[in-house]
């Protein structure tokens, strides 16, 4: 039985799992961000944030454990001297799992992982402009939707028009039979 046995296998040996995971952490502190699947995402948080953790306590001993699964030196300076300040307030969660989808060829389910950054700021769409309907003079003037609206408007006739009208009409007789 696999009782108190914690992480994924992944289908790999345990060399070869271990190495892919302080590549693909060696990636993620580099560029901040990197795409792979869900599994491996949520099994690379735990390292990647360990290693944060270290970069934060900032010794020599903490240094040495980081380069002993970071592989790169100037990934490690990157860690210790930019990425782990940014989180000297905050305990835990610097990594985000953001869902993209299934990937095209063998249908894995797809991941962002990245480096939190203050918040989350979703990208805006388009803003389309609200037009607003002329207010009224007595109302106040609300913003609302397009609707569209019929507006009957009656032509101003003058008393002088009146008179040459119904003469008019009076001079040529309507033929309804025509």
């Amino acid at each position: 039985m696999r009782h108190g046995k914690t992480g994924r296998r992944l289908g790999r040996k345990t060399s070869h799992r271990e190495a892919m995971f302080r590549n693909m952490v060696t990636s993620l502190l580099s560029h901040e961000k990197i795409t792979t699947t869900d599994a491996k995402a949520k099994e690379i948080r735990i390292v990647a944030e360990r290693m944060i953790t270290l970069g934060k306590r900032g010794d020599l001993h903490a240094m040495r454990l980081a380069a002993s699964v970071v592989r790169e030196k100037s990934v490690v300076t990157k860690l210790f001297s930019t990425i782990a300040p940014r989180y000297k307030d905050r305990s835990g969660g610097y990594t985000r799992i953001v869902k993209l989808g299934i990937r095209q060829g063998d249908a894995a389910p797809l991941s962002l992982i990245e480096l939190v950054e203050e918040e989350m700021k979703p990208t805006k769409a388009k803003q389309v402009p609200v037009k607003t309907k002329p207010a009224p003079l007595a109302e106040k003037s609300v913003a609302t939707a397009v609707t569209p609206v019929i507006i009957a408007v009656e032509p101003v006739i003058e008393p002088s028009d009146v008179q040459a009208g119904a003469a008019e009409t009076a001079e040529e007789p309507v033929d309804d039979k025509a």
